[in-house]
């Protein structure tokens, strides 16, 4: 076991950032010109380092699986983004998101970085808003603002319930001008199948085109990966379906660390999975949580009702139902943490109270702030004494002017006006706080690798805040990473361009080539998708919102069996050289039987409950994540020995100096 230098510098936590840009070194723009740099992954982590990289001069390749870059999965994101502007003149400031982050991440993140975040967050909004970002405005025209889990003020800048998306746009806008000018190639659909070290360093990648099936080699002075996180490997999450862990993957087979890969987020506000047969599952923004109130009945009697069709949610008094999070949690309401509303949940759907067919649903109800918005613009808008109707028209087209596109998506796959009744909703996989190991200047184990966005692990510990994970992709690549690998490639100024024509090149090729026909060679008795889903009850039923010492020594030897009946017997039509989407699925699924075997190694090591990560045998009496600072305050990273089952830890000792360890309350 060694211990890993995180290459935080030293001085006072708010110079940090600033010391560390004036001694790092620089490359001039004239010696820019002759570094390449391949950045993997093209949304907002990938796609800002990558305009910016272009933008400073580097020659930069891209590479994406869409066929295009908006088709990202940032384009998914919702609710907002987080900023410490402190519009709202509300008492935000960068120590405030930097303490409000680091206490939701239940003190498993670094300082340095996470201080770094806040610090640059108020920079992202205005290079957001020169980029022509429609953020939302108050009527005065000032950029408006609202709240998200976990914290007291009003942060989070949005643009409707479309934030990712335009937030994409604008980065792909900027990639777009350095496309035209020559200083990016785009290689779209394009998967990236390893990564190629030469005398240790990362100097490109193996790379197949998903059109034609060729196997292509990229070289580059240095590669950056920002392929987002590994949900799906519980096959059901609301990540997009295409979305996998392989590039990480290569590179920790290659010798990066991954780091506490049971570190898992479940966003409490999804669409309840419907059946056997579906496929993914689909985020309802936690800005929903602004203004809707979750609930479930106070008596099984009525829950039953309701499950069996008897009864209507809006036929039940005030009095009959349980507003579980403002019971619990008065402080911060329906507010609270990720963790924290996932976890309350599913205890009440455990005890026999979830609303659905299935028993796993709750409800978030908009009547309140329908009827509250109604008479407040009736009062502005000089309607006096208005009734109940014209109230409720005035509240709903408040909240259609806020949430209306979220409201439309869940009655277009629900078939329920959330206007009339309340939407039904149930925690799911959405986010991943683990990743791969990456010291200060997002640098992986491997010289020359970095890591940015969800890709990496280094910015929320074990549990993300709503809106950060935005504020976290587009720090690392329009502000961070730009600055931090110039010290690296300060060094490759009279290197010359890398060929590909060397052995490290062609061995790793062969490797590739070597992987897909072993992968076209299985018996031939199950899909590809069969595989996946028995993968993926394995994660959710013994490593999902709760989990213990019998059932993860379960998962481990479920999944390592799976993974082996998975090589002998998968079946993949097709060929090899030629668009095959079998062949795609396969090897993201090979890889996904790996590291679901290493996530529920890093659970069942880690003696603690934490944020996103919940051991029932280590809770409080009121059932609370009970941590365990003394022993487990700690980044546990994982280095590739073959199997799963050999990895080696290393750790991370994280230090506060800033901040007071406290046991996370929200009452």
């Amino acid at each position: 076991m060694g211990i890993l230098d995180s290459k935080i510098p030293s001085g006072p936590l708010a110079d940090k950032w600033t010391k560390h840009k004036n001694d790092i070194n620089l490359v001039n723009p004239a010696n820019k010109r002759n570094i390449d740099i391949i950045v993997v992954g093209t949304g907002l982590a990938g796609g800002a380092a990558a305009a910016t990289l272009a933008e400073l001069g580097y020659n930069v390749k891209t590479f994406c699986y869409q066929d295009s870059p908006r088709r990202a999965h940032s384009i998914a994101a919702q609710g907002g983004i987080n900023a410490a502007k402190n519009y709202q003149g509300d008492g935000d400031s960068n120590y405030r998101l930097f303490y409000d982050t680091i206490k939701g991440g239940d003190y498993r993140s670094r300082e340095g970085n996470v201080y770094r975040l806040a610090e640059v967050s108020g920079n992202i909004i205005d290079q957001c808003v020169a980029q022509g970002v429609p953020f939302a405005r108050e009527y005065g025209g000032m950029l408006d603002n609202r709240s998200f889990g976990g914290v007291l003020v009003s942060r989070t800048f949005y643009a409707k319930g479309q934030t990712g998306q335009q937030l994409l746009l604008g980065a792909y806008s900027a990639m777009n001008r350095q496309i035209n000018r020559g200083k990016i190639q785009a290689y779209n659909r394009h998967e990236m199948m390893d990564l190629v070290l030469v005398d240790g360093k990362a100097r490109g990648i193996i790379a197949r085109d998903l059109v034609t099936g060729e196997i292509e080699r990229h070289s580059a002075h240095a590669v950056v990966l920002a392929t987002g996180g590994y949900g799906n490997v519980f096959f059901l999450s609301t990540n997009a379906m295409g979305s996998n862990v392989m590039a990480a993957w290569r590179a920790h087979r290659k010798g990066a660390f991954f780091a506490n890969p049971c570190f898992t987020q479940i966003h409490p506000t999804c669409i309840p999975v419907s059946g056997d047969h579906q496929s993914k599952l689909t985020l309802m923004s936690e800005s929903l949580r602004n203004d809707g109130r979750i609930w479930v009945p106070k008596k099984k009697e009525d829950a039953i009702a309701i499950r069996e069709g008897k009864l209507k949610p809006t036929e039940l008094s005030e009095e009959d139902r349980d507003y579980y999070l403002e019971r619990r949690y008065p402080a911060f309401g329906n507010l609270v943490p990720r963790d924290v509303a996932s976890r309350a949940a599913k205890e009440r759907c455990d005890a026999g109270f979830g609303v659905n067919k299935t028993g796993e649903a709750v409800f978030l109800d908009f009547a309140a702030a329908i009827e509250r918005y109604g008479k407040e613009k009736a009062l502005t808008s000089g309607i006096k004494n208005p009734d109940k109707t014209t109230i409720t028209e005035l509240g709903e087209e408040v909240v259609k002017a806020k949430y209306g596109n979220l409201f439309q998506m869940y009655e277009k796959i629900v078939d329920q006006n959330p206007y009339k009744t309340p939407m039904m909703i149930y925690p799911a996989v959405h986010y991943t706080m683990g990743g791969l190991w990456v010291d200060y200047n997002l640098q992986t184990t491997i010289p020359g690798c970095y890591a940015a966005g969800e890709a990496n692990f280094s910015d929320h510990g074990a549990n993300r805040l709503g809106a950060s994970a935005l504020m976290q992709g587009l720090a690392d690549g329009y502000f961070v990473l730009p600055y931090t690998i110039g010290d690296y490639l300060s060094d490759d100024i009279r290197t010359g361009a890398i060929p590909t024509d060397s052995t490290a090149f062609e061995e790793a090729e062969q490797q590739v080539r070597d992987r897909m026909e072993k992968l076209m060679g299985g018996s031939g008795i199950h899909s590809v998708d069969y595989y996946h889903k028995k993968l993926g009850k394995i994660m959710w039923n013994k490593c999902g919102m709760a989990r213990n010492e019998k059932e993860l020594k379960e998962a481990i030897k479920e999944i390592s069996e799976l993974r082996k009946d998975f090589w002998e017997n998968v079946k993949v039509t097709g060929t090899v050289d030629s668009k095959n989407q079998e062949l795609e699925k396969a090897g993201r699924v090979a890889d996904f039987l790996e590291l679901g075997e290493l996530f529920a190694k890093d659970a069942l090591h880690r003696n603690e409950s934490c944020g996103g990560h919940f051991r029932e045998e280590y809770q409080t009496e009121e059932g609370e994540a009970l941590r365990d600072d003394e022993n487990f305050k700690y980044v546990a990273a994982w280095e590739y020995k073959g199997e799963p089952k050999d990895a080696e830890l290393h750790k991370e000792d994280l230090v506060y100096e800033n901040i007071e360890l406290k046991t996370r309350s929200y009452k």
